[in-house]
This record gives C-alpha cells, structure tokens and sequence, in this order.
C-alpha cells in the first residue's frame, strides 16, 4: 500500500492482530503488513483489492510453514533503552523484552518482561520505542506523579513508568485482550498498575489536577485517536508523549495537540517513517 496511507490501513489491521503484525518496507513507497494466525484464527480473504480510506491496499493470504509461531517470536525482539545522557537524576537502561528472551548482559538495568499475547506493543515497534526513550527523558528531568497510559496494548509504557517510579499509574485499553494482558504483564512484573477497560469515544476521561498540574499522559496512538484524546481531556496534562505519529505529519499533529491542550513541543523523536512528541506546558 502507498506509505502516505499505512496509518488508516494500520488502524483497522490492528483490530483483527491474534497473533501479532509485522511492518515491512517495500520500497521508498509502498509499505506491507503481515499478519499471522493459525488456521481458523483469521478471516478467509481472497486476493483483491480493497478501499480502505483514500487508499487502494492489495490484499493477499498464504500459508506459510508450521514454524510460524517461531517466526512471530523472531519479530518480537529485545529492546534496551538506554538513560538519558545528562539528567537530574541518575537512572539504570531499561530491558524490554518478551518471557523467552534472556535478561540483559553487562550493566545493570530495569528487566520488563512483556507477554504481547493478543496485545499490541512489546517495546520492539519504533512507535513503543520512542514512547519509551522519552518516557526515561521526563523520568531523568525529575517529573514524577501520576501516569496515564491512553490505549495500553500490552502494558508496556505504563509498566515502565511504574518501574522508574512513578505512582499512581493507570492504563486504559479498549480491547479485552489488551486489559487482560496488561493486567498480567503489570502483576508478573509486580508494579502496580491499575488497568481498566475504557472507550474512548465514550466514557469520559477523569484526570486527577494536583499541585503541579495534570499527570503524565502516555498516548501511542494513531492521529485521529490522538486528536479524540485531546478533545476528551477534562483538564490539560502534566505532560503528554505522543506517537503512533508519521514523521511526516509530526509538525501538525504537534501543532493541533498545542492548540487544544496549551501545551508546547518540548523534544521529538523520529525512527523511520514514525515519530513521537513530548509536550510540556507552556
């Protein structure tokens, strides 16, 4: 599919994931997704073309060996984020990675062990990555208090802020299996995290006000979600890291989340096609 369009494409794919998405270059142009299921697991389509959007996808399925189960661990693999390189405060990397992985050799760091189950977001993907290295850069900044992560997945981000110590911390998902995973994750991870199943487009979003202002609010999610978000907020964050977010349209996302939350781009990271923000008050 055209890469300007993978965004809209990427945002119903992840509806149908049982067994995980795997994103893979084409060309400076086209972008693929592949998902992979066991027989039964996912919709028998033929070969066709399909609008989905502005965008006109090809749509094609195979059968692939028995060891597709391996393959799908290949894709999901370890990640260390390092800490900032100056900071106020000093901070071990963290270590994200899936149950049949191995910990981290050498230094010391923060061991997330991620079951991505039927869940999106095991550290691998560039949009949970980026989330991560700016979550470490506001935890070396001396920001704490309370963390909400909108649309958790797999519990990745808002375990990880519970582990550089941020409390309380919640997460919200609207997708059962991503509630159930989360769940797990934060209780095999033994952090505290309150995880709850939210909508959206409708239940309202309570936001605690303290002293120095709203939480921390953790958002991977796709633009349109995004702008959902800010809409929904009954008062501005503390801060707000952002992705799920082309490179190419960082600038007016960046610009259109400041509008509606006075906030201010403060750092923005890009890996690829993908980027993500942190803003700060103004």
């Amino acid at each position: 599919m055209p890469r300007a369009q993978a965004e809209l494409v990427l945002a119903d794919l992840i509806e149908l994931v049982p067994s995980g998405l795997e994103e893979r270059a084409v060309d400076d142009e086209y972008v693929e997704y592949a998902i992979y299921g066991a027989a039964g697991e996912l919709p028998a389509l033929p070969e066709l073309r399909a609008t989905v959007g502005e965008a006109l996808v090809e749509v094609s399925t195979s059968e692939v060996a028995d060891d597709w189960g391996e393959r799908w661990r290949r894709f999901h693999r370890p990640v260390l984020i390092p800490p900032p390189r100056s900071s106020r405060r000093a901070l071990p990397a963290l270590h994200v990675r899936p149950p049949w992985e191995g910990p981290a050799e050498g230094d010391r760091a923060l061991e997330i062990v991620i079951d991505p189950g039927q869940a999106f977001g095991t550290g691998a993907h560039a949009t949970t990555r980026l989330c991560l290295e700016l979550l470490m850069e506001l935890a070396g900044d001396g920001v704490e208090g309370e963390v909400l992560d909108v649309g958790t997945g797999s519990g990745v981000l808002a375990i990880a802020a519970a582990k550089l110590g941020f409390a309380p911390v919640a997460a919200l998902d609207n997708d059962p299996e991503s509630v159930r995973a989360a769940d797990e994750n934060a209780r095999l991870a033994e952090v505290e995290v309150a995880v709850r199943r939210h909508d959206l487009r409708r239940d309202p979003l309570v936001l605690a006000e303290g002293a120095g202002g709203g939480p921390v609010v953790l958002a991977n999610l796709l633009r349109p979600l995004l702008v959902e978000l800010a809409d929904a907020m009954p008062v501005a964050p503390g801060h707000l890291i952002a992705s799920g977010i082309l490179d190419a349209e960082a600038d007016a996302v960046a610009a259109e989340l400041g509008a509606r939350l006075r906030l201010s781009e403060r750092e923005r990271r890009s890996s690829g096609e993908w980027a993500a923000l942190w803003l700060a008050p103004r």
